[in-house]
């Protein structure tokens, strides 16, 4: 703060403190630990949780995927609005009407992510700056380049050990804060006793009046300084996951607050006797034999806040990547207790090489400080819009209050915000550049996967083709289980009539498997897999829809994927069969289909057209009874009928069952359509720049949806199909 405005008097020092004092109390402990956390989407926490709350009570989602059987998890629980709050029903009206307003609330959660991640940036470099500086106080000729490579140093160390998790290291991590938080505590008693009590006068919000009227623009400059009492917020909503909500209530209340409210007045009286010396305040107000071991724990408790910055930009990764707003990158899993402790390789170095750009090109404290400020702000103004949002869709609380909290908070940050912004030019412009990259390639990726899942839906395959080709398709029957992997949550896609042009034979049973992420924390196992059947059951047709929560732990390999699949598919096949024995006989339906005389047309992938007239192989009238004998086996002999084989259900059942066990015996193959987007030559130019240049980029470089499953080439079938948006 006093880099800004340089202390004149012992006013001076009482109004910053005041400063200080008010913004502890207001922005983390009001605002984060007795409001926002309460607005966690079943105990997590972070911009994309907010965004999946509201999503789950209003179709705001840009990615037209939702089914009306998501309702029914159990996660969702939903409070139906009360009809005496006619206003939360025409709120969830408005937004659910307006695509503008949908687009609006997506950029301002994406603006939020990119913020946080940048955070994940500035964190560390802030941190371990700010605690080994410490040492131009204990060693005389230590200079800053010095400082600078000490830090690069434990910089490196702290990334390197990401990767072994929180619950591993959580032993030594919980003594250390409360270790830390006593010394801060401690110290503070030991300067207002040596010092200056008067301190006290702080907590007279009218010394924050005569501060400004005596420094002006230097007092609304100095505010950046003054808002990094308060970084560390926007993380202990992020990372709720690992904790109660009422946990972190009584630990801010009764150990956080009290230890930095008596450091900071700790230093503020030295500070009023010692008004020079403003730029190692804290180091130089440790007594002389504590200041080696407080140095070291600073150091800890620096790296402790940096792992705890990065661990919740891993988790805002993960929940905007399972809402389709980031590419999808490699996710590992640390803890099998927490689900929400997970490490991504990749973002961990790519902060690490920002972290260290950051630390090398801008040496000064002051300007990764203001660094800091920006992105922690932007975190918490968009936070605040988010919360303001639940409490008026979510919570139906009085407006007063809504106004109330909105005005107040809003207000404030608004007010740090343009007091960083002015500082923008000193270097810390280079976290806002980041920050908009972030954005656009989070908005890039949502964009172009919006785009390539709404041509898949006006391009699927119709219904009343894929009946006219009769049970066998227009090809064999050959024994197995195929499992196609789309991205349609309904209808069948495109790709399948490639698969069905290009092949002479498709397998006995299909599966059109789609992973659904939908906006709740977790699905619970029995209601993962969501069946439903394609077509009669003659042909063999179902379509599985996998649903995750975006924190979900996705670990099984292929096999036992396969496992729970073919079970989910058992009981499907046993609650439908006793459905059919409680309807009423004699509707005169069939599984047997009844050949059209006009004609079927596919699309092959070179782009002809393939007519489908006559069946692939043979007419389905002569053979198609043989090739039925030879897909099914043992479960289709020949002599009755078909529809006398269907007329009990039970033995229907029987027969079905039999036939899916026999189709798992001769394996189980992955069909995979790789759908890609380009746009059309009439596009404008930004639009195939985005999509042709910037999302294919991504889309490439990716991970893929099947990687998780661990699932071997020899059981892999790939096709491409290129859409012209």
């Amino acid at each position: 703060m006093f880099s800004k405005a340089p202390v004149n008097g012992n006013e001076d020092v009482l109004g910053a403190l005041s400063l200080v004092l008010y913004t502890l109390i207001l922005i983390p402990l009001v605002k984060y630990v007795f409001i926002v956390l309460w607005a966690n989407d079943d105990g997590e926490g972070g911009t994309f949780a907010l965004y999946s709350l509201l999503c789950r009570h209003a179709k705001v989602n840009l990615l037209p995927n939702q089914l009306p059987s998501d309702a029914r998890i159990s996660g969702f629980r939903l409070k139906v609005p009360s009809p005496e709050l006619e206003r939360s029903l025409k709120l969830k009206e408005r937004l659910e009407a307006s695509l503008t307003l949908k687009k609006l609330l997506l950029m301002l959660v994406l603006a939020g992510t990119a913020m946080v991640i940048a955070d994940g940036v500035v964190t560390p470099a802030m941190s371990v700056m700010s605690a080994v500086g410490g040492l131009r106080v204990g060693v005389s000729g230590i200079n800053q380049d010095q400082v600078v490579m000490i830090s690069v140093a434990f910089l490196v160390i702290l990334f390197s050990v990401q990767k072994y998790g929180t619950s591993k290291v959580g032993l030594f991590v919980g003594p250390a804060l409360f270790i830390w938080f006593c010394s801060l505590g401690g110290i503070g008693i030991y300067n207002l006793i040596k010092y200056d009590s008067r301190v006290w006068k702080a907590f007279n919000p009218v010394h924050i009046y005569y501060y400004f009227k005596r420094n002006s623009t230097k007092a609304w400059y100095s505010l950046g300084g003054c808002l990094l009492c308060a970084t560390g917020s926007e993380a202990m909503f992020a990372d709720l996951c690992y904790f109660s909500v009422r946990s972190v209530q009584l630990t801010f209340a009764f150990l956080v607050l009290p230890c930095l409210l008596l450091g900071y007045l700790g230093q503020a009286a030295y500070l009023m006797e010692n008004h020079a010396d403003t730029t190692q305040a804290f180091f130089s107000s440790v007594p002389s034999g504590a200041f080696w071991p407080v140095f070291l724990i600073a150091n800890v408790a620096a790296l402790i806040a940096s792992r705890a910055m990065t661990t919740a930009t891993f988790s805002c990764i993960k929940q905007s990547t399972a809402l389709g707003c980031f590419p999808r990158l490699k996710i590992i899993h640390t803890s099998r207790k927490f689900m929400g402790q997970i490490y991504i390789p990749v973002m961990n170095w790519f902060l690490l090489a920002l972290s260290l750009v950051m630390v090398c090109s801008i040496s000064n404290i002051y300007e990764i400080g203001n660094a800091y400020g920006i992105a922690e702000l932007g975190v918490m103004m968009m936070t605040t819009i988010l919360v303001t949002i639940v409490m008026l869709l979510i919570w139906q609380i009085n407006i007063i209050i809504v106004l109330s909290f909105v005005v107040i908070f809003l207000g404030l940050e608004l007010v740090f915000f343009s007091s960083v912004l002015w500082s923008v030019g000193d270097g810390s412009w280079i976290i806002l550049v980041f920050a908009v990259v972030l954005f656009f390639i989070m908005y890039i990726w949502n964009y172009g996967s919006k785009l390539k899942y709404e041509t898949e839906v006006k391009q699927k395959m119709s219904m009343d083709l894929l009946r006219e080709l009769g049970p066998n398709l227009g090809t064999i029957r050959a024994p197995g289980i195929g499992l196609l992997y789309n991205e349609l949550a309904k209808g069948i896609p495109a790709i399948f009539g490639h698969f069905l042009t290009t092949l002479p034979a498709v397998h006995s049973m299909i599966i059109f498997v789609c992973i659904k992420y939908v906006p709740v924390p977790s699905v619970p196992q029995n209601e993962r897999f969501l069946f439903r059947r394609v077509c009669p059951r003659s042909y063999h047709i179902f379509r599985c829809i996998a649903r995750y929560g975006y924190k979900d732990v996705r670990k099984e390999n292929h096999q036992a994927f396969e496992q729970l699949l073919i079970e989910s598919l058992e009981k499907f096949i046993r609650r439908d069969a006793q459905e059919r024995s409680l309807e009423s006989d004699g509707n005169g339906e069939s599984d047997s289909e009844v050949e059209h005389t006009f004609s079927r047309v596919l699309v092959a992938p070179n782009g002809s057209v393939y007519s489908l007239g006559v069946p692939l192989l043979a007419d389905f009238k002569d053979t198609g009874k043989a090739v039925m004998e030879e897909s099914t086996s043992e479960e289709l002999k020949p002599g009755p009928s078909s529809e006398s084989l269907l007329s009990d259900a039970e033995q229907s059942f029987d027969k079905e069952l039999s036939f899916l066990r026999k189709a798992k015996e001769s394996g189980v193959v992955y069909l995979l359509g790789h759908g890609n987007i380009r746009a059309k030559k009439s596009s404008w130019f930004i639009k195939k720049l985005f999509i042709n240049y910037f999302y294919a980029f991504l889309r490439k470089n990716c991970r893929r949806e099947i990687a998780s499953l661990s699932v071997p080439h020899t059981h892999l079938m790939q096709v491409g199909m290129t859409y012209m948006v």
